[in-house]
């Protein structure tokens, strides 16, 4: 047998081939994109696609996301923790956190023997709770520092590994533009992301159906939320797949008066794909995604180097990531 597949079954496990990397461009552009319109950008016949993404959704290596994101609509507390652990208890520390339904990413890294996970909570007294009572009781725990979120500025949807256009958020950000004022979402709204998360191309004849409303307003509905910064509707893959396998974490403490202009030279980089700034030690918070270590050391060399009002960075290499998105992963880094 010839053909598309073929070149798949001789690949080695967990690598992928021209025909994936093809869907996969197309799907981070459009994850509703009809099977029809990616097997024109990917040169083969629709069955193929549509069997080509049927797998790479059954081994896991490609899934799809949708979520309104809590920052932009004021509801909880993002959280960052800084878990120490005692010696031999990293991997069970972590996989006990990335079993947690409020935990969004979970991960370990070189440095201090420590657990790092982004949590969402509603309030200051969730907070408390979770850090002095559940968290706090996990066997080998040692120490908790926290960080809250003050402000969202990249995300994973602004990270284009296939695309050197700019996404809308980043570009924002780069010109020091504020995003538009988020927009109101009622209960529609709500249950349509509901069921985008469940199934995100499940086609919008059976969206209006189960939303008991007509094609035309659920259409109208979603391409108002695509349209904002407040839904995020994606295919997730593992930067190591696209090639990108060494995963970066960095703190920065910056000069107040600095933390602006800062901010906006951080943004013009590719290879950042998670930005904010928080409360604690460090003002900045973000991670990026290198072809190598060497990749790695060239970005810090030269960006770190750029940022006016600097006074102070911490890197670290991911060693392994146990959630990423909500996803539990398990993968190794």
């Amino acid at each position: 047998m010839t053909g598309p597949d073929t070149a798949i079954r001789q690949d080695p496990p967990g690598s992928l081939d021209a025909l994936d990397h093809a869907l996969v461009r197309v799907l981070a552009r459009d994850p509703r994109a009809a099977f029809a319109d990616v097997a024109v950008h990917a040169g083969v016949h629709e069955r193929t696609v549509a069997r080509r993404l049927e797998r790479l959704v059954a081994t896991g290596r490609v899934r799809f996301t949708a979520t309104l994101l809590p920052e932009y609509l004021n509801e909880g507390l993002a959280v960052e923790l800084a878990v120490r652990c005692a010696p031999g208890t990293l991997r069970d520390t972590a996989s006990a956190l990335a079993a947690r339904a409020d935990t969004r990413s979970v991960e370990i890294s070189t440095g201090a023997p420590e657990v790092f996970a982004e949590f969402l909570v509603p309030d200051h007294d969730a907070l408390l709770t979770t850090i002095d009572g559940s968290i706090g009781r996990i066997p080998g725990v040692v120490d908790i520092r926290t960080s809250v979120v003050l402000r969202l500025l990249l995300t994973a949807n602004d990270w284009a590994p296939y695309d050197d256009a700019l996404t809308p958020v980043r570009r924002r950000l780069v010109e020091g533009t504020d995003l538009p004022a988020p927009l109101a979402v009622d209960d529609l709204d709500r249950r349509l992301v509901g069921l985008l998360e469940r199934d995100a191309r499940m086609p919008m004849a059976r969206l209006a159906g189960e939303l008991c409303v007509g094609e035309s307003t659920a259409r109208r509905r979603l391409a108002r939320l695509m349209r904002s910064h407040i839904f995020h509707l994606r295919l997730h893959i593992e930067p190591a797949a696209l090639g990108f396998p060494v995963e970066a974490r960095f703190q920065l403490t910056v000069e107040h008066r600095a933390l602006d202009k800062a901010v906006r030279r951080l943004a013009q980089e590719p290879a950042i794909r998670h930005l904010v700034l928080t409360t604690g030690r460090a003002d900045i918070l973000g991670y990026s995604s290198h072809r190598s270590t060497q990749d790695f050391y060239a970005f810090t060399a030269r960006v770190f180097s750029e940022l006016e009002g600097l006074s102070g960075a911490e890197t670290a290499v991911l060693l392994r990531t146990y959630k990423r998105v909500g996803i539990v992963t398990g993968g190794p880094r």
